[in-house]
């Protein structure tokens, strides 16, 4: 079967084939509807560490549920680069990561060449590793297998409205989801796309989820943190988008037209 993944924050997470979630048991109808006026799509909901999983990968809590929807919610076209409202900043600056220690070194390997990526742009955000101290973002565990013949490999969430990223990239360490032997490049593709979430991107196909997720077409919605176009990116379909809802499972970085969108932002 087709994997789901990128985070948001899928269902997953951020970087599979197909991003999947992990059914459980019914989420009330009043929470639902909170999602739904929130703008995100209210399927597909699924209880996370006290917290919901909406799109695949990104994390809701409580608080945020009751927060009013921020604008705006601008439609141009299904396939080009969106961005939240809130991005983070003070540029330029240095965003800290660190990897609990917890986590294999795979996630090590794979979150330092997910940082070499990024700082390979010379954009205004520079990404470093740290293992001691209070980190801007942090990756940790969690062990999770499949229900339902589905499984979730990512979670993050967006940057706040003071400006800073979402402080917690979350990795499922469950075999099911990245194997015994993670493929480091496969991990930095997922945490690659957290990243995007953590700094302000939405999907590139957030307003049509089929396009690489297959299926039935879903609108994302604005989930109360704006879908803005970003200038100077495609109308066509970008098959090879990092911020894909759904990829192959693989090795996926920055496409050109990647790189428009993160230089125009920062």
């Amino acid at each position: 079967m087709r994997k789901l993944i990128f985070l948001y924050f899928l269902i997953i997470v951020t970087s599979c084939k197909k991003e999947v979630t992990v059914r459980q048991t019914a989420i009330p109808t009043a929470v639902l509807q909170k999602i739904a006026a929130l703008g995100f799509n209210a399927a597909d909901v699924q209880r996370f560490q006290g917290d919901y999983l909406v799109e695949g990968d990104i994390r809701l809590s409580e608080a945020d549920l009751n927060k009013p929807a921020i604008g705006p919610y601008l439609r141009i076209a299904g396939t080009e680069q969106y961005r939240t409202s809130n991005l983070v900043t003070g540029t330029p600056r240095t965003i800290t990561i660190k990897v609990a220690s917890s986590l294999g070194s795979a996630f090590v390997a794979g979150t330092d060449t997910a940082i070499a990526r990024f700082n390979s742009l010379g954009i205004s955000l520079t990404f470093v590793r740290i293992t001691t101290g209070t980190a801007d973002i942090t990756i940790s565990g969690f062990n999770q297998g499949p229900s339902g013949g589905s499984i979730t490999y990512a979670s993050s969430g967006f940057p706040s409205s003071s400006g800073n990223p979402y402080p917690t990239i979350l990795l499922n360490t469950n075999s099911a989801a990245f194997g015994s032997n993670p493929n480091v490049l496969f991990v930095a593709s997922v945490i690659q796309h957290e990243i995007g979430h953590c700094i302000g991107f939405r999907h590139s196909d957030c307003l049509d989820r089929s396009f690489s997720c297959g299926g039935t077409p879903v609108n994302e919605g604005s989930g109360g943190v704006g879908v803005i176009l970003i200038p100077g990116t495609p109308s066509a379909p970008d098959a090879n988008s990092w911020m894909l809802a759904c990829n192959n499972v693989g090795n996926r970085t920055f496409n050109a037209n990647d790189r428009i969108a993160l230089n125009y932002l920062y």
